[in-house]
């Protein structure tokens, strides 16, 4: 890339006031990055990982960044962040605030360790958070974001799970049906260790959320599991990416849609199986509720095998609800619409049910009442 190539954005000012004249090797891949952004933008539906979603009204907003603390990082982890994923995670790390936790070697956490980032009407936010879990630790980390109307919350998320390490993670988002939401989670696992995490995605005019899990040792295993609850105009993307690299590791991914009124859903889940991956046990699924006929999904599992000895599968469902079930229901005298939001309430608690921390999903599962309008008593 060469000087000539950058050009002023919307972004620029506010770049130039943040990184100031400091020199260290962050301030540089931070320039880095925002030269990136400077050349490439926002990403557009004419590239191919972005085709769904439509980022303009995102890039015409103009959104105040103020009170940026940068927060202290380990420069070895940030270094690993790929900045130059897309525009968008360029435009993250350059204004990137971090906040670290590390789990000491073979200590067991046993109160889950919260991050809450809010945003208020108006602002661009840039949280980053980094996990780093050390050989023989445990536990539970809660991710949640919320913001106030029309904001802007641009996170990152790394995660790093050492040899027999074992991390549960809770990502929720939930800010306002008018503010824009994008969020990239990259996963390293080592040797023997376990990555369980439930992603709960309700909120934003426009929310993507990008997860890539690398497999860097044999014995790991992965928990890629969420649900997306859509009403409205709201539209919501996820694109994951699981990578067997190396032998004898296990991926499960089971993520499902609740879509009403005139949403839309994106899911594209890929899973890389390289040829030296040998007893990679892979498993996909996406299935989708359609609780209108002007919602709609765009689903695309995708399994990439280069080794015969694996035992992967993957699926994706697009439907209403069962005419069975509907009849089971209200043969016993329930109300069609009680009924309808009985087998929805059921559908979208499969994944909230995986979260075992009780007001998390207590509150969750008042925020799925909600969407429903209808109390669940008879």
């Amino acid at each position: 890339m060469t000087a000539s190539a950058v050009t002023e954005t919307i972004y620029t000012k506010d770049f130039l006031e943040f990184i100031g004249d400091s020199g260290d090797e962050l301030a540089q891949l931070r320039r880095a990055a925002f030269d990136h952004f400077s050349v490439v933008g926002f990403p557009t539906v004419k590239n191919e990982e972005w085709k769904y979603t439509n980022t303009k009204p995102i890039s015409d907003a103009r959104f105040e960044i103020s009170d940026l603390n940068s927060g202290e990082a380990p420069i070895e982890r940030v270094r690993e962040f790929k900045y130059d994923r897309n525009g968008v995670t360029a435009l993250h790390f350059a204004f990137a605030e971090f906040f670290v936790v590390t789990i000491p070697a073979e200590t067991s956490i046993a109160e889950p360790i919260e991050f809450k980032f809010t945003n208020g009407d108006g602002h661009a936010r840039f949280p980053h958070l980094i996990v780093i879990a050390e050989q023989g630790s445990k536990a539970t980390i809660v991710e949640s974001y919320e913001g106030e109307s029309a904001c802007f919350t641009n996170a990152g998320t790394q995660v790093f799970v050492a040899a027999n390490a074992n991390i549960t993670h809770y990502r929720v988002q939930k800010e306002s049906p008018d503010a824009f939401h994008v969020g990239t989670t990259e996963v390293t696992l080592g040797a023997g260790s376990l990555y369980d995490s439930t992603n709960i995605n309700l909120g934003g005019a426009i929310a993507r959320h990008d997860v890539h899990v690398n497999f860097t040792a044999e014995g790991g295993e992965a928990f890629v599991d969420g649900l997306y609850m859509l009403n409205g105009y709201q539209h919501s993307d996820t694109h994951s990416s699981i990578d067997h690299a190396v032998p004898n590791c296990i991926s499960h991914q089971t993520y499902k849609g609740v879509l009403s009124d005139k949403s839309r859903g994106v899911f594209n889940g890929k899973v890389f199986v390289r040829e030296n991956a040998r007893g990679t046990d892979a498993q996909q699924s996406n299935k989708n509720l359609l609780l209108s006929n002007d919602a709609r999904v765009d689903t695309k599992p995708q399994l990439e095998i280069f080794n015969d000895d694996v035992k992967c599968s993957h699926g994706a469902t697009v439907g209403q609800l069962e005419d069975e079930e509907m009849f089971y229901l209200l043969s016993r005298g329930i109300n069609p619409a009680l009924a309808a939001n009985l087998l929805t309430y059921g559908f979208a608690e499969e994944i909230i049910n995986k979260i075992s921390i009780e007001s998390i999903k207590r509150d969750l599962d008042e925020a799925v009442l909600n969407r429903l309008h209808v109390s669940l008593e008879v």
